[in-house]
């Protein structure tokens, strides 16, 4: 499995969202991209996590950088969890760990002494020219989004000088 370094080529991806429409990394060409994975929808820490990157929705829309979610979820399982919760994101659904796995997302995780394989919580900042910026791993939730807007500015103000 790939270990992805900040100046690597983001991997390629085409997928369903929530309602069925395949996005691909070609669409986002152009504009940065925040791209984060999680392991399960309508869980309590994929849901704060969401509705905060849904909260910043609107103000990273004004400046152009989409945000978008996967996770191995199925896109039914997406269309309830965005209806359920309001939420103003993209969800893409990668049950086949595919993309997942190109990240190196796709990890052995461990819960009450069982070991099982699953999604790391993970957030890649990408910028116009499909290059990763920098990467979060194992992202605690609280303070996250925050965090990556602050980065994501941070590097948007040095692209203007």
């Amino acid at each position: 499995m790939p270990q992805l370094s900040p100046g690597d080529k983001a991997p390629e991806f085409a997928l369903p969202d929530q309602d069925g429409k395949i996005h691909s990394s070609e669409e986002f060409r152009g504009s940065w991209i925040i791209l984060y994975f999680y392991p399960k929808d309508n869980t309590s820490a994929c849901t704060a996590e969401a509705l905060a990157f849904s909260a910043v929705y609107e103000e990273l829309s004004e400046i152009g950088v989409p945000v978008v979610g996967i996770s191995p979820d199925t896109v039914e399982s997406h269309q309830k969890f965005v209806e359920k919760h309001d939420l103003h994101l993209t969800l893409l659904a990668d049950p086949l760990h595919n993309v997942i796995e190109a990240y190196g997302v796709w990890t052995l995780k461990k819960m009450y002494g069982r070991e099982y394989m699953g999604v790391e919580r993970s957030t890649f900042l990408i910028n116009p020219n499909g290059i990763i910026e920098d990467i979060w791993h194992k992202v605690k939730v609280k303070g996250h989004v925050e965090a990556v807007s602050s980065r994501l500015r941070e590097l948007m103000a040095d692209e203007k000088q």
